[in-house]
This record gives C-alpha cells, sequence and structure tokens, in this order.
C-alpha cells in the first residue's frame, strides 16, 4: 500500500528564557506522540506510515521556516501540530505555507492546567481556519486510550485521502449494462480525490490470457483443487475443468497488466462481452480482493465487479480506513421485513475472506463452493463462488453523487449467522449460487433506503464510522450518517456556516 510519511510539529514561546526550561520536555512529547503512532497505526501489510517528528520547537520565524523545509525534504504529507506550552500563533504560517496548504492538519494538545496548550492549539488553529483551511482538534492527555484512538482514527482518514491522491483507476470496458450509478465522473473525482481511471478495452484481457503461463495456471488449478476437492461442482457443461482453469487465466491476465499500467485499483465490466463469450469473472474478481492466492500471503487489490466507478473508489478508502483488509462489494439485494433483515448478495467480488474472516485461505474455502455458471444469464460459463459470509460487526459505505456533488452513505450493521434451514430459504428466494451476508443494519428500512444511492453496497469488518467521517470532512465530501451514529457526528464549522 502506498503511504505517506507524517510530520509532527509544535510551537513555542519566542521568550527564550521559557523556552530554556521547556524545550526538553516539549521535544520529549513530540518523540512519545511519534511513538503512540507507530505502535498503533499498523496495515494488513505490516508497513507503519514514516513519522517525521520535527528537529526543535518552533520558537521564532527562523525555525518556521527551517521545519518547513525539513518536512518538505522528507516528503511529509500529512501535518500533525501539537501544543503542551503557550505559543505564538502567527509562527504556524511559514511552517504551513512551505510544507502546503493542500496537506491534512490535525491539532494535539494536553488539557493541563500548569501550561495552556489548549490556548496554544485555539489561538493558532483559529488563525488557520479563518483563513478557510480544514482542521480538526484533538485534546487530552495522549496517554488516554481514548485520546489516542481519536488521534489514529484521523490519520487513518488522513493517509487514506493523501494516498490516494495520484492514483488510477483501471477500467476493463466501461460501467456494465448502463449502470449509471458506476459511471467515473472524472471533475468531481479529480477535484475531490485526485485520482483519475484508464480505460482498457476487454479483448486486451482475452489477448493477455494467451500469454499466461500454462504451468501458473496449473499451479492455481492444484491450489483450488485441493482447498475445495468435491466443493467444485463440475457439470460437464457450464462448468469444466478448462472452463475453471480460463477463469484462472483472467486472473493472471488482470494481474499482468494492473501492473505493467501502473493501475492501484480496478473494475472490470464482464457482462455482456465477457460472460457471453469468455468465461464470468467471479472467480478473478474473488482472487483480486482476498489477501492471498496459490503464491502465499499478497495484499488485497481492489476490483469491482461490472466496473463499477464509484464502487472501486469506496472500495479502495474502506481499504485504507481498515488498514488494508479486503472490502466487501455486494448487491443490495432483498429485504426481509419479518425479520428486519437485509440480504446482499452478488454474482462474484465476495473475497473468499470473508466466509471466516481468516488470513489462511484453508480456513475460508472450507466454506466455499464453486457452482456453475447460470446459463441464462452467463452462457460462457465457468463458476460461481458461493458461502455465507461469517458473523461480525461491519462499517457499510458507498459513494454517490447529486447534480455533481459527491456525497458518502455511512452506515454500521451486523453480519450474522442463522440457522441452516432458514439462510437456505433465504438463498432459495435469491440465489443459491452466490455469497450471501445477512445484515442488521443499524438504521430503518426506510431511512436507508430514502438516501442509498445505487444498487451496490461495501464493507469492512469493525466499527469505522468516525474515520469515514473524517476522511469525509478533509476531503471535502459530505457525510451522510445513518441510524444511531448519526446524533454522534457533530457539524464541523465550516458546515455550519454554509
Amino acid at each position: 500500500m502506498r503511504l505517506v510519511p507524517i510530520g509532527i510539529a509544535m510551537l513555542g514561546d519566542e521568550r527564550r528564557s521559557v523556552m530554556e526550561r521547556l524545550e526538553n520536555e516539549c521535544i520529549k512529547r513530540m518523540k512519545r506522540l511519534a511513538e503512540i503512532i507507530k505502535s498503533r497505526v499498523k496495515y494488513v501489510t505490516g508497513q507503519v506510515p514514516d513519522v517525521v517528528v520535527a528537529p526543535k520547537v518552533i520558537s521564532s520565524i527562523k525555525d518556521s521556516k527551517d521545519v518547513g523545509e525539513y518536512f518538505v525534504k522528507n516528503g511529509v504529507k500529512i501535518l500533525i501540530i501539537q501544543y503542551y506550552i503557550w505559543d505564538y500563533p502567527y509562527l504556524v504560517w511559514p511552517l504551513v505555507n512551505i510544507l502546503g496548504k493542500d496537506k491534512p492538519i490535525l491539532n494535539v494538545s494536553n488539557n493541563e492546567g500548569e501550561y495552556p496548550g489548549n490556548v496554544g492549539l485555539l489561538a493558532t488553529d483559529g488563525a488557520l481556519r479563518q483563513a478557510g483551511m480544514i482542521t480538526h482538534r484533538v485534546i487530552g492527555d495522549i496517554e488516554d486510550p481514548r485520546i489516542q484512538e481519536e488521534i489514529i482514527d484521523w490519520i487513518m482518514a488522513a493517509e487514506a485521502y493523501v494516498s490516494l491522491r495520484g492514483q488510477v483507476y483501471g477500467i476493463y470496458g466501461g460501467h456494465s449494462m448502463g449502470m449509471e450509478t458506476g459511471y467515473f465522473h472524472m471533475i468531481p473525482i479529480q477535484k475531490k480525490f485526485g485520482v483519475t481511471a484508464y480505460q482498457i478495452d476487454q479483448l486486451l484481457l482475452v489477448k493477455y490470457m494467451e500469454k499466461v503461463s500454462e504451468e501458473e495456471v496449473e499451479k492455481g488449478f492444484k491450489w483450488l483443487s485441493k482447498m475445495l476437492g468435491d466443493r467444485i461442482k463440475y457439470d460437464g457443461k457450464m462448468l469444466t475443468p478448462e472452463k475453471l482453469k480460463t477463469q484462472l487465466r483472467l486472473y493472471l491476465a488482470m494481474k499482468m497488466i494492473n501492473e505493467e499500467y501502473g493501475f492501484d485499483f480496478c473494475g472490470i465490466k464482464g457482462q455482456r462481452e465477457l460472460t457471453e463469450h469468455v468465461v464470468i469473472t467471479d472467480v478473478a474478481e474473488m482472487l483480486m480482493n482476498d489477501p492471498y492466492d496459490w503464491n502465499g500471503t499478497k495484499e488485497p487489490f481492489v476490483c469491482s465487479t461490472e466496473a463499477d466507478s464509484f464502487g472501486a473508489l469506496t472500495m479502495q478508502i474502506l481499504k485504507y480506513v481498515s488498514g488494508g483488509l479486503p472490502v466487501l462489494f455486494a448487491d443490495v439485494r432483498l429485504y426481509v421485513p419479518e425479520k428486519d433483515l437485509w440480504i446482499f448478495a452478488n454474482s462474484g467480488n465476495h473475497a473468499s475472506w470473508y466466509a471466516t474472516r481468516s488470513f489462511n485461505p484453508e480456513e475460508n474455502f472450507r466454506k466455499v463452493t464453486l457452482w456453475p455458471a447460470i446459463e441464462m444469464y452467463f452462457p460462457a460459463g465457468g463458476a460461481s463462488v458461493e458461502f455465507d459470509a461469517a458473523p461480525g460487526e461491519m462499517t457499510f459505505a458507498r459513494l454517490g453523487i447529486y447534480d455533481d456533488k459527491i456525497y458518502m452513505v455511512i452506515v454500521r450493521g451486523e453480519s450474522i449467522d442463522l440457522p441452516e434451514d432458514e439462510k437456505k430459504k433465504l438463498r432459495d428466494q435469491t440465489n443459491p449460487t452466490w455469497p450471501h451476508m445477512y445484515v442488521k443494519l443499524k438504521a430503518t428500512y426506510e431511512e436507508f433506503i430514502n438516501v442509498f444511492p445505487a444498487n451496490h453496497i461495501h464493507g469492512i469488518p469493525g466499527n469505522h464510522v468516525n474515520r469515514l467521517v473524517k476522511f469525509c470532512e478533509i476531503a471535502g465530501v459530505e457525510p451522510i450518517v445513518l441510524g444511531e451514529d448519526r446524533e454522534k457526528v457533530k457539524a464541523p464549522i465550516w458546515k455550519l456556516l454554509k
């Protein structure tokens, strides 16, 4: 994953008599904050963002310029300004102007009576906001786990926002079946996220499939065969060993092109060209989004089915704020009113990781079955991936657009388990050969259906509402939080003054 360095600076007092007494303690506190960040901000890949601590406390114009240049030299893209004592607020400007006003800024202060960190924060950040800058604040003891969580949530949001800038989304074939909610709206996406897209015809995938190593295909086929055994339901027509190998060739061809072109995430159209003339894309999409394949552990690579661009972008954001976890992609398929239950299911694109949420593929594939594709929809055949998602807390989200303005709907929920006979009845109402997640949303049916922007929904395990809200605020995107979490979200000053 692309991560960017974080800079920690502290403003101080112009009076040398003050700084001679307090500078060492100020530096000690900056280093302690850096230690907390390094120990708590972790990604599934094992990466930790670089944390650059200012070599001195800013107590003069020269100091501010020096620290700004030091951060630029070290590639800092996210700025944390820490407060412990009274500072001279105007000293923030050389630092910020040299580093760049486009950088996300978090202000962190102690809450102690002896030294007025709070006063310094409000005076300094007040000046930044007067100039129209979007900033955030966390005040309290940095040894308090709750305060640490607030800081980490903001950092994960800021890393997602900054790391997205410059990324390229590879579109294989364009949005599928005219689904306009999945269209790549270049101007608002460029303005808010700094992401561009490059569209490639699916014909190139077919041509690259011819270049794929047969040895590698056989290796993948043996791996899947060993993992699944008789849960690969060959029927001699829609699903044969050769068609499954063709799906593996498609996966390997996508990997080759993604690497060759430098794509950061992708989407594949599938319907109708591939699904009617080559093979369905389900297995390739699953493997792209999974944190493993037959060659071992890998980083999940976001791939949206039906080349849903807003879906892929939502997934890439969720991947970052979750620390690199696989991201769920599903249709909002069915609401069961007597159970207040949603069924999220669609052909393909559920990473097999969601079967048990294990990083050991054997654990997940014990729950997975490959079924023949439905001939009516997918005449080219291949395997559909089927399993029931493991229970656990989830955060769901989806980017939408209204009159060229991007927004994000955010709602928590829970993936639940049910007795097998109940799950079978529900699967039979939708499609028993596709992956399913049975979901209790923490929002009413009316609230959800009134604002949700698309037929596709995306999710990650855990409660990440705060991170997503902070991401939206940094990006200038409207967060629409549903359910019980809505009242916890406080409108920032730039929203109150609209």
